[in-house]
């Protein structure tokens, strides 16, 4: 047995995590669409990963979220993430190339690859386009020596070398390289331009290849000697080091600007620049060793989430239609549906619209007086939002918490809050030192001044229709008293910051969250000890908590068996003599596994939380986070049926060993694909033939 270290890296796992994208984007039994749909996740990850997580470890150290618990340096782990990571797209190059491409080309379609196509009709299309559409955007920039220039974050630019045209046959020999760039305006036209179709052919081209068949245009005076893509990722954070003093939201609407001005957390550039270009590069634009990334020649491949499929629907994968569960059709309303016993959804095998209806029937309901709502991620021009504004407008009061921490969102949620304001809501922003990170929304009633029944609505994911089809998430609603008090305490908490809250079925940090969870798998160890058979399953995107990592290793060493979902970090070590009884499982499928279910055996009587944390250290100790029971039976067995699915599947789950590899698991019959299967779980409960997952969807 290998001699591992107790605890893994947090940033050296997630690396682990997204290599298992990348290997989704090998796997030749998936379609040729979703295979570079992988693709682009591994890219655009990788590029928040370097703009968060290496940008941390450059400028802005915590130790808390930096430390390593292996107790190796920071400069050791930013070497060791650069050599994981260009490794890795040595892998992804292979993939698009030899696989991908190749793949389409069989197919009938062509993506040139820094050759001029030869048709003259593409020629004579290439030119027009350029002058028509392209000209307009380019702004050729020369890099003179002593002159220090800015290359805009996450923006595309070619570097090109230059020689001045010389008549004389001699002066040609001496003649001194210039540099310039030009900025490439993807963020204006598509990045990938669709040529005229050749003998049923489908032809595009790249518009950094566009702009390269055409750059002697832009340097008249020139000979144009090479050029290659370049990248700059800048550190997304804010720079906010006060949270407790002055204006958060102002300080926050201030700041946003600065991520476009950060310092560099990584320079990626085609690896096959020659030395001594990017030597002149790294002086023009100041960068040093450790911000420099060998990649492809081409760069940003998050682009490719919007590569045309002139084969559609053919070559990508369909999605079946979300489940409208005619347990819930058959009522007239969602308040009757949730007066007659909790209800329990789950995205986006089922439809999200019945949040919607929830909130737009408390919008009209006469006898609804208050709405409350935590806000995280919402879509831009969300429905949510919209419900909302129209509840105000019906002379509803309604408040709404708004995180305006919640990264790459603030903009966003800044916009939303301030056109909820207008509409007469009542925004309450984010608290000092805590981002509010519990997904939750009540809905308070009275008539003639008595309170009537209420209704509340709790979620492991956002109030966001639109990633409601692309993340694996539960939604809960329920009228029961015992939930609505413990919600309205917390949002008092929220109004005026009360410390002396109590809650009696939710758990929350930073009250009682901890005590509890240590408490149940204390109660767990106990059980063995007595000569029962202990048991934990925890399903969620990330632990890192050493606290709550070295209980899992006491209860594991006392011999309570614990099942791991975990998709992405994960700082737990298996297969060690103090994890001897921890089974940890990664699944990675079309859709993001984003939900956090825990499950305590508890002899027999099996305890089920839903939740909206994971246990990394933010969330432990500077978010407020919810973990509430699910009690009904039938609901509770419908979730450990699908939470069954995930521990046998043998499709796509795999298994992180000691050596942080992602290890397939033995492909016994029968086959179990837990996102397959738990549509099929759940088309099964409605009428035969009205949803059927059809073979080659998946």
């Amino acid at each position: 047995m290998l001699n591992a270290p107790k605890y893994f890296n947090r940033d050296i796992s997630w690396l682990s995590f997204n290599y298992r994208v990348l290997e989704e984007a090998d796997d030749k039994s998936l379609p040729l669409y979703e295979r570079l749909k992988f693709l682009a996740i591994y890219s655009s990850n990788l590029d928040e990963f370097y703009k968060v997580r290496v940008a941390e470890y450059k400028y802005n150290f915590d130790p808390e979220e930096l430390e390593d618990m292996r107790g190796t340096s920071p400069v050791k782990v930013l070497h060791e993430i650069n050599t994981i990571v260009d490794k890795q797209l040595q892998v992804f190059g292979r993939i698009f190339h030899d696989e991908i491409l190749a793949g389409l080309y069989r197919e009938g379609l062509v993506l040139y690859q820094g050759e001029m196509p030869a048709a003259p009709e593409h020629q004579v299309f290439i030119r027009d386009y350029f002058y028509r559409e392209v000209i307009p955007y380019l702004q050729p920039v020369l890099l003179t020596r002593g002159t220090r220039s800015f290359l805009r974050d996450n923006r595309l630019y070619l570097a090109i070398r230059l020689f001045r045209k010389k008549k004389d046959v001699e002066k040609l020999k001496n003649r001194r390289p210039r540099y310039a760039i030009v900025k490439l305006p993807s963020n204006d036209l598509p990045r990938f331009i669709r040529l005229p179709d050749i003998n049923g052919q489908y032809h595009f081209l790249f518009l950094d290849d566009l702009v390269r068949f055409n750059l002697q245009e832009l340097f008249p005076g020139y000979d144009v000697d090479s050029s290659y893509c370049i990248k700059m990722l800048r550190d997304a954070d804010l720079g906010i080091q006060d949270e407790f003093s002055g204006n958060l939201v102002e300080k926050i609407r201030r700041n946003i600007g600065l991520r476009k001005v950060g310092e560099p957390a990584l320079f990626t550039y085609d690896r096959e620049m020659p030395a001594d270009f990017l030597q002149v590069i790294k002086e023009a634009f100041g960068l040093y060793k450790e911000d420099l990334l060998a990649g492809e020649r081409y760069l940003s491949f998050q682009d490719f989430f919007s590569f045309p499929n002139p084969f559609a629907p053919r070559l990508q994968l369909n999605h079946p239609t979300p489940i409208h569960p005619s347990v819930l059709e058959g009522y007239s309303s969602m308040f009757a549906a949730i007066k007659a016993g909790d209800r329990l959804l789950h995205y986006p095998y089922q439809s999200f619209d019945y949040v919607l209806k929830f909130l737009n029937e408390a919008a009209v309901d006469t006898k609804v007086e208050e709405i409350k709502v935590t806000q995280y991620r919402v879509a831009s021009n969300s429905a949510v939002v919209n419900a909302l504004i129209g509840a105000a407008r019906n002379g509803k009061k309604v408040t709404v918490f708004v995180e305006v921490k919640a990264r790459f969102d603030e903009e966003n949620n800044l916009y939303l809050a301030r056109l909820m304001e207008n509409a007469g809501i009542r925004i309450i922003y984010s608290l000092p030192g805590l981002k509010v990170h519990a997904k939750m929304a009540l809905v308070i009633r009275r008539a003639g001044g008595v309170r009537k029944r209420s209704y509340a609505y709790m979620s492991t994911g956002n109030f966001n229709e639109k990633t409601a089809r692309l993340y694996a998430d539960h939604g809960f609603f329920t009228c029961k008293d015992e939930y609505l008090y413990d919600l309205e305490q917390l949002f008092e908490f929220f109004e005026n910051q009360d410390n002396s809250v109590s809650f009696n079925k939710l758990l929350v940090t930073p009250f009682n969250f901890k005590n509890e969870l240590v408490r149940r798998i204390d109660r767990e160890i106990e059980i063995v000890n007595t000569g029962g058979e202990g048991y934990i399953l925890l399903k969620m995107n990330g632990i890192q908590n050493k606290t709550f990592i070295n209980k899992l290793y006491e209860a594991s060493e006392a011999g309570v068996k614990i099942d791991l979902i975990v998709r992405g970090i994960c700082c737990v070590v298996p297969n060690q003599p103090f994890s001897r009884n921890i089974r940890i499982i990664r699944i990675v499928d079309s859709y993001l596994e984003h939900a956090r279910v825990w499950v305590f055996g508890n002899n027999g009587q099996k305890e089920l939380f839903m939740t909206s944390a994971d246990w990394m250290n933010r969330n432990i100790n500077r978010r407020i986070e919810t973990a509430f029971p699910v009690e009904d039976e039938a609901l509770r067995n419908e979730l450990l049926q699908m939470l069954e699915l995930q521990v046998n599947d043998n499709v796509k789950a795999r298994y992180i060993n000691e050596r942080l590899e992602n290890e397939r698991r033995p492909n016994a019959a029968p086959r179990v694909r837990a996102q397959y299967d738990t549509y099929k779980l759940l088309a099964a409960k409605e009428p035969q033939g009205k949803y059927v997952l059809h073979s080659d969807l998946y």
